[in-house]
């Protein structure tokens, strides 16, 4: 009777450590030690006017490029600092070499989710090869 008892508390146990599992998001990763690509990191500034969503959604580098056709491409890592999942919307306005803003029919907030605790790299390129420079902007999730 006492072997049935250790063997239903066994049992009992490893049901709930497997449940317990499924629910993680938890991510494991693989990448070189010694990377061969060379990333063009910039240095930003933050200018934070909604505190909760900063903490909850933040950047850890900006890698920029030109392409093959003189278009800008942009990488920003960012990071869901919280435990559950955060809900945000970005926008990216491109400016000139003037630091003129680039007017642009497309220029939308494209939503985006991020698991907690997750890293999530955002891409794009610049709409035309006039675009020099970049601002991105965070914000909530319009319900």
């Amino acid at each position: 009777m006492k072997t049935f008892g250790s063997l239903a508390a066994v049992a009992l146990g490893a049901a709930v450590g497997l449940l317990s599992g499924c629910g993680s998001t938890a991510v494991n990763s693989v990448e070189p030690a010694q990377s061969s690509a060379q990333r063009a990191m910039l240095s930003d500034k933050c200018v934070f006017n909604d505190r909760s969503l900063a903490k909850a959604v933040r950047v850890l580098g900006i890698n920029t490029a030109t392409d093959q056709g003189g278009f800008l491409k942009i990488q920003i890592e960012v990071q869901n600092t919280t435990r559950s999942r955060k809900l945000f919307t970005y926008r990216i306005e491109w400016f000139d070499e003037h630091g003129i803003l680039i007017s642009l029919p497309t220029t939308v907030a494209t939503p985006r989710s991020l698991e907690g605790r997750d890293l999530a790299d955002i891409t794009a390129t610049a709409p035309t090869a006039k675009a020099k420079d970049f601002r991105i902007q965070f914000l909530e999730p319009v319900s």
